[in-house]
């Protein structure tokens, strides 16, 4: 794989040329004139349902296969890495420039909001020039002496990735329990805090999810436990503090290898609830928070095609669920008495709202829904059952109910942003109905949303729906075609991509590129039928209708082929292979993040981790009609002899949620049989995982690597 490198610059156009004509291919760029990779071939061979696949790439997997013993992978993946870097090298100094651009709008000597709970305020704080933060938390007062219960900044020392997951103080407030990821594959070893000594406990729970749940007795606490090599949640333990591992009791074993598994417990703090659920049906289990040695009781055995979940009033349960409700309902039972036949209707199924959750508050229920693409929260008194909207003025925007930790609270703190406001924190009195801002996001250096336009627009896609657009410019643009366009979606798993601010984005809008987000099928933005239409036998929607997107903002002078871009990650990234085999002229250039690419193989393969837990997103393969569908769209297996955009193609070597050698193999293919000068560019992260880095800055040297990447192809200069 060591290849010698020769350096020089090859010029595909002229500028002056392109900039007579903005509807041609923007191929303006000086490139190096760089040896590519090439990656062995090693015939494999895959045969089902009468098919013979040739897979010449498949030796990629042997890292996550044998780990060690796959020096031909990792020869390759620094290969790639050190073309790319070849290639970007001019680039440099204008990576620099954006990374210490948007460093310097973030205030960097911060503090979250602090949040109440059970008689103490937690937040968390940064500090200047920190990566990571220090949780923290005063008690009864504001004004009281700080704790600080964990320093990030210092726990993180020495290694390359660093998270928490999961933030459980136990009711007497004595105990922290809290998870740790150093290796960026979100399996998290559960250690135990004594918050009056600060002394570690010496329980320490390996391959867990990272939360933890505490029953009533304080020396209880209930996990969820993963698999070591799928890494699939598969079972919920008790654990006495001061007692072995080993002995932890298994009070549930999810058998449904289609499911993933979770332990909660409820606001008010009476019960610990066990979640199963799978993409068509759920079942929860409870138990009395203060019996923890007793057996969890099943709510509602699940039901097929029925999802449910539970919430605990001091007097009922409160079921939200779509049995006979596509868009979901709220139901009641009593707290006795849970099966279905005792659910009676609480709020009523209605087909033009998604009901997408509730917060429960001893006084008032908070419904989070959605209606035409765009997010509210409905207010409702318990005690005589009326309710009220919250009002919201911009376009385009993201509400939510934010941390609400307190049941006895007549105050709602939530969230609000938008592509041009940004992230806010109110608390909403929901007696008074007043809000008061507590914080926005503060932008250092003279940030003025006033500069910039948002949108909302409706594209048609082929069969007649239509999509919603929303985009964000910098006044000024003119719609005439020739401004470069970025424009991003996902479209899976009924997540929906609401607008959201961003920073970081203000030096692609300041450079004169437009930013778009297309509310693709296969997210849940329109309610659940959006979702359904968007996976499984469907899934091709998806595509088209993102392709149908990028056709509409052409066709309305917002950009032209030579500047339209297109971004999407992990299944979002499986998106941008899709539309570049479909649509490969419409694009001058893709970025694909952590991309799902290598569908029918990965879905084959039970010991990748999400393989199973996602049969009925995707489809089973083993199945012959889901094996031709999913073969028909999947990136990796419909590559051709054609001219394809300029990509770069980012992952991670310990992705857990999308493995490095799917990106890898599909860069490779893409090499090998692709035709013209357009350039592929293949960064692996060796240290990180799916999310990336770790630390709150680190993440912009890889956004720093994107925008360069793009202005490079739209010869934008420093």
């Amino acid at each position: 794989m060591n290849r010698k490198i020769s350096i020089g610059l090859i010029v595909l156009l002229s500028i002056s040329a392109c900039k007579q004509n903005n509807t041609m291919k923007n191929e303006v760029v000086a490139w190096p004139d760089a040896s590519t990779p090439i990656a062995k071939i090693k015939n494999h061979e895959r045969v089902i349902h009468g098919d013979t696949v040739n897979d010449p790439y498949y030796w990629m997997i042997d890292y996550f296969k044998k780990g060690a013993d796959s020096a031909d992978v990792v020869k390759y993946l620094e290969a790639e890495n050190e073309y790319t870097a070849i290639m970007m090298k001019d680039t440099e100094p204008f990576q620099e420039t954006l990374f210490q651009e948007m460093k310097g709008r973030i205030k960097e000597k911060d503090e979250s909001v602090p949040y109440l709970k059970n008689g103490y305020y937690y937040y968390n704080r940064t500090e200047e020039g920190k990566q990571y933060y220090k949780v923290c938390r005063k008690k009864g007062s504001l004004d009281a002496a700080e704790e600080v219960l964990l320093d990030v900044d210092q726990l993180a020392q020495g290694h390359a990735y660093y998270a928490l997951g999961g933030f459980s103080v136990s009711p007497d407030n004595k105990l922290l329990a809290y998870g740790v990821d150093t290796v960026s594959r979100r399996e998290y070893v559960l250690q135990i805090k004594n918050l009056e000594t600060g002394e570690l406990l010496t329980d320490r729970i390996a391959r867990t999810s990272g939360g933890a749940v505490w029953a009533s007795d304080n020396q209880t606490i209930f996990y969820t436990s993963k698999n070591p090599v799928t890494l699939l949640s598969e079972k919920i333990k008790r654990h006495r503090l001061g007692t072995k591992e080993t002995d932890d009791a298994v009070v549930y074993e999810e058998k449904d290898n289609t499911n993933y598994i979770g332990v909660d417990k409820s606001k008010n703090g009476e019960y610990i609830f066990i979640y199963s659920g799978g993409t068509l049906s759920s079942e929860t289990r409870y138990l009395k928070a203060d019996n923890p040695t007793g057996s969890f009781q099943v709510f509602q055995p699940r039901m097929k095609e029925v999802l449910y979940s539970v919430v605990a009033l001091a007097d009922r349960f409160l079921i939200v669920t779509n049995d006979q409700a596509q868009n979901f309902k709220v139901m009641e039972s009593p707290l006795d008495k849970t099966t279905k036949e005792n659910w009676k209707e609480y709020i009523a199924h209605r087909p033009d709202v998604l009901i997408e959750g509730v917060d429960e508050f001893e006084k008032f229920l908070v419904i989070s829904e959605r209606k035409a693409g765009l997010t509210n929260l409905a207010i409702r008194n318990l005690s005589d059952q009326s309710q009220h909207y919250m009002e919201f003025d911009e376009a385009a925007y993201t509400v939510y109910a934010s941390a609400n930790p307190e049941y006895h609270s007549e105050v709602l703190r939530y969230g609000y942003t938008s592509l041009v406001t940004p992230s806010s924190t109110f608390d909403y009195n929901m007696v008074s109905k007043e809000k008061t801002l507590m914080k926005q996001q503060e932008v250092l250096g003279g940030y003025d949303l006033k500069k910039y336009t948002t949108e909302r627009i409706m594209a048609k896609a082929k069969d007649g729906t239509l999509v919603p657009i929303s985009l964000v410019y910098k006044n000024g643009i003119t719609k005439d075609g020739s401004a470069p366009l970025l424009l991003y979606a996902y479209g899976s798993y009924g997540s929906s991509m609401d607008p959201s601010f961003s920073s970081s984005r203000i030096s692609l809008l300041d450079r004169g590129f437009i930013f778009a987000i297309a509310h693709i099928r296969g997210g849940e933005e329109m309610g659940r039928q959006w979702y359904e239409d968007g996976k499984m036998m469907k899934k091709i929607n998806t595509f088209t209708d993102f392709i149908d997107c990028g056709q509409f903002l052409i066709d309305q002078k917002y950009t032209s082929p030579a500047h339209l871009y297109a971004q999407g990650g992990s299944a979002g990234g499986l998106l941008m292979g899709a539309v570049i085999n479909m649509a490969p002229t419409l694009w001058n250039g893709v970025i694909a993040q952590v991309p799902f690419v290598d569908v029918v193989n990965t879905m084959l393969d039970e010991s990748i981790p999400l393989t199973t837990n996602e049969y009925d997103e995707w489809g089973n393969p083993n199945n012959k009609e889901a094996y031709e569908y999913m073969k028909s769209y999947s990136p990796y297996e419909n590559i051709e002899a054609k001219e394809y955009p300029n990509l770069l193609v980012t992952t991670g070597l310990h992705d857990s949620q999308v493995q490095y050698f799917e990106p890898a193999k599909w860069v490779a293919k893409l090499r090998a049989t692709k035709i013209g000068k357009q350039v592929i560019l293949l960064k692996t992260d060796m240290d990180y995982g799916h999310g990336g880095a770790s630390g709150r800055f680190d993440y912009l040297k890889d956004v720093a690597l994107t925008y360069a990447f793009l202005f490079k192809l739209e010869g934008i200069q420093p």
